[in-house]
């Protein structure tokens, strides 16, 4: 539905070399810088400049890289649409999933939900977990996505326009490579952390971040924080690449293969649960009152 050497572009882009993204396509490089040269022809500028570390996107690719990926998502949203438009007459929970929102959760609690709604059916809808979609996504829940477990705050709800049905509390771990000094731990002190740098979420995004930042601001200086702007597979990586520490929760444990997830000797947790639209349909009403319910007698077990 769009140029396919856009998507071999987002490929290079991301890998940052010709080799990488030709492994990952199956192709040879020769095809990939084909592809790349066609596409800068057409379009009359020049997409990447050569360094030591690799390609780097131009001015005009960084541009293009952003506006890329906003179409490529709107046209998968789009076939959504149509494969929904073919199942209107049927009771169908349309379930967003991206690294960072995992739908377990759901699946666990799937079997006590079909109990309460068997006229009901869901299906996941995949999607790339960047600052635009998730804007896009939760202000639209309702639309071509209903419901995305994640976790959330007050602050969160009123900032992308939806609402959030609290499941549990997830306490707040630290991520580290598996080759860290403390990857061999399984539960951190806070005072392991002196010394290290960890990432932790802009001021403003959570109450319960920003609760653990001054926590940490005011009894352990010792850690030196450092911010970053959205959880994205990106970050994941640069946790790997750098060996610096980030905030994570246990649901994530297989967001990245060289990373382990350990939970730490503070008190700090954050709300998860369901995020769906401020006013949701009758289906939708039924499956949160019947997760509610479901996750309500599994914890009472």
């Amino acid at each position: 539905m769009y140029n396919p050497q856009l998507e071999t572009f987002i490929r290079v882009a991301d890998a940052g070399s010709f080799n990488k993204a030709a492994e990952e396509l199956y192709i040879t490089p020769p095809a990939i810088m084909k592809q790349i040269k066609l596409l800068e022809e057409k379009l009359d500028v020049t997409l990447f400049i050569r360094t030591h570390r690799g390609l780097s996107l131009t001015e005009a690719g960084k541009s293009l890289y952003n506006d890329t990926k906003y179409i490529m998502q709107y046209c998968k949203d789009s076939v959504v649409r149509a494969k929904n438009a073919m199942q209107k007459d049927t009771h169908i929970i349309r379930i967003g999933t991206s690294p960072m929102t995992p739908p377990q959760i759901l699946l666990e609690l799937w079997p006590k939900i079909h109990e309460s709604c068997p006229d009901i059916k869901f299906q996941l809808v995949p999607f790339d977990n960047t600052p635009e979609n998730a804007r896009e996504i939760l202000k639209n829940l309702g639309k071509n996505i209903d419901l995305v477990a994640g976790l959330f705050d007050d602050t969160l709800l009123e900032m992308r326009e939806c609402a959030g049905l609290e499941l549990m509390r997830e306490p707040l771990c630290c991520a580290v490579s598996v080759n860290h000094r403390l990857a061999n731990k399984r539960k951190l002190n806070v005072k392991d952390l002196y010394g290290e740098n960890l990432m932790l979420l802009h001021r403003g995004w959570s109450h319960y971040v920003d609760k653990l930042r001054d926590d940490l601001w005011a009894n352990h200086p010792k850690i030196h924080i450092v911010d970053f702007e959205f959880y994205s597979v990106n970050v994941f990586n640069q946790c790997e690449i750098s060996n610096d520490i980030l905030m994570a929760i246990g649901s994530w444990e297989g967001v990245h293969p060289l990373l382990k997830i350990i939970p730490v000797k503070w008190e700090h947790e954050v709300p998860y649960g369901l995020l769906y639209s401020p006013a949701p349909s009758e289906v939708v009403k039924r499956v949160l009152t019947a997760a509610q319910t479901a996750f309500q007698e599994q914890n009472q077990l």
